[in-house]
């Protein structure tokens, strides 16, 4: 009795709830799209031989692996934060000399047939955790460059890690680290570029080089027209407007077809060039077999995916077809229909209204962690809680923009409904934590 009281007091009912309730709509999700006719449905939930059933046993491990966390000391977290670290550093260096090759990522150290270890995603945990120790110390003051920059290199460098191991989807994640960072006092600035770095980027794609260069331009001579009295009294405006032009049509230039060409995988940007509706050539015989090859694994086929995934999504109209009733997911039209698509079976089984009352439930929980965010009398709770929000965010609003063909397909997963253990785990210990976190929140953690 003791232990129970000692687990469930000062525990957010809500935030607890709304978790169980996802898992819940996860599995079910999983069980609409992967259930074969005629099977024993006890049986194949208990055993571990389907999908669904696998995912319960995640599940149930996820609960356990919570209660040992909600038991463990919240000083805990704050003690070890740098050495999980560290060990998801070396984790993510280890994949080098023993990585396998799956579905053209080399991320994932397989042992056996049974299980895979896939550290990138794991580490995310990690980062937030360190980055957060990093954001409590006394001695930090992020209004300062150097602070800055430093808790930039703690989310960047698993991410280019990410990279070399050509999982760029999940290495996009650490950067929603970057509002984390905003909230505690990043200048707007730096959101600002970014952002701006990526309508460039569209804008490089969409449009005919020497034309932007010019619209370029002649944005630079407005804004010197504009601002013709501030550069009279400061000839440094001038300058200012000079060097952004020249990076600006240095990114246009040089940036862009340079990552295109040499960081991302032909097949990757295949998928970015059908997301904004334009036709890849391939530029040599190498990128057009890596496109080849990844339509092969279904990983691309002239956006098949995509157009699959809404056609299931519009044909669940208003109320859906009901659960099992659906005919593009239950006949595996839409390929990953269990993992990144899993919201396609969720929209033609339950149609708008259902999909709706699913969203309602990540944006009430959204709601509900920053919430519990900003109640934090410690920086390290609130900071860690922040991540948490930050990258459930990033996971929801790419995984569903790619599953509607808003977002080029990277291999996102819907937080606690996508197939895959390792996935529901490691989201299921950042939910743990912060509940862990929040019990003690009267406390100042570093």
């Amino acid at each position: 009795m003791r232990a129970n009281n000692e687990i469930s007091k000062s525990i957010d009912g809500l935030l607890l709830f709304l978790y169980i309730l996802l898992c819940l709509a996860g599995i079910v999700s999983i069980f609409a799209a992967t259930y074969n006719e005629g099977e024993d449905i006890v049986d194949s939930f208990i055993s571990f031989r389907t999908d669904y059933g696998k995912q319960t046993i995640f599940f149930l491990f996820s609960l356990f692996a919570g209660i040992v966390i909600l038991l463990t000391d919240s000083k805990f977290f704050t003690a070890t934060a740098n050495l999980w670290y560290t060990a998801g550093i070396f984790l993510l260096l280890l994949v080098f000399p023993f990585h396998s090759n799956i579905k053209g990522t080399e991320s994932i150290i397989k042992f056996g047939n049974a299980f895979q270890l896939q550290p990138i995603q794991l580490c995310i945990v990690f980062a937030n955790l360190a980055l957060a120790k990093y954001m409590s110390r006394i001695e930090t003051d992020f209004s300062k460059l150097r602070s800055q920059l430093i808790a930039a290199s703690i989310v960047v460098a698993p991410a280019l890690l990410a990279i070399l191991q050509k999982e760029t989807g999940l290495a996009l994640v650490y950067f929603s680290f970057f509002l984390v960072m905003f909230r505690e006092g990043l200048p707007a600035v730096v959101l600002i570029i970014g952002f701006s770095f990526a309508i460039l980027v569209v804008a490089t794609l969409l449009m005919n080089p020497n034309i932007l260069a010019l619209i370029l331009t002649g944005i630079a001579l407005l804004a010197a027209y504009f601002m013709r009295r501030q550069i009279k009294r400061h000839k440094s405006v001038l300058f200012w407007i000079i060097a952004i032009w020249a990076i600006c049509v240095s990114i246009q230039r040089f940036a862009v077809p340079f990552i295109f060409d040499h960081v991302l995988q032909p097949y990757q940007v295949k998928r970015i060039y059908d997301t904004i509706g334009k036709d890849y050539i391939p530029k040599d015989a190498a990128a057009l077999a890596d496109i080849v090859k990844n339509t092969a694994q279904k990983k691309d086929a002239g956006n098949y995916n995509v157009k699959q995934s809404k056609i299931a999504i519009g044909s669940g109209g208003l109320l859906g077809k009901g659960l099992l009733k659906g005919t593009q997911t239950r006949y595996a039209f839409v390929p990953e229909q269990r993992t990144d698509f899993i919201f396609c079976t969720i929209g033609e089984g339950f149609g708008f209204v259902g999909s709706m009352i699913f969203l309602a439930m990540y944006v009430v929980l959204l709601f509900r962690i920053v919430t519990i965010a900003e109640r934090q009398r410690s920086t390290f709770s609130r900071c860690y809680a922040y991540g948490v929000a930050s990258v459930l965010f990033f996971h929801i609003a790419i995984n569903l923009c790619m599953t509607m063909g808003l977002a080029p397909v990277i291999g996102i997963p819907l937080p606690f409904v996508s197939y895959g253990g390792l996935s529901l785990v490691t989201f299921s210990i950042m939910i743990f934590i912060l509940l862990r976190l929040d019990k003690d929140r009267q406390m100042v953690l570093r």
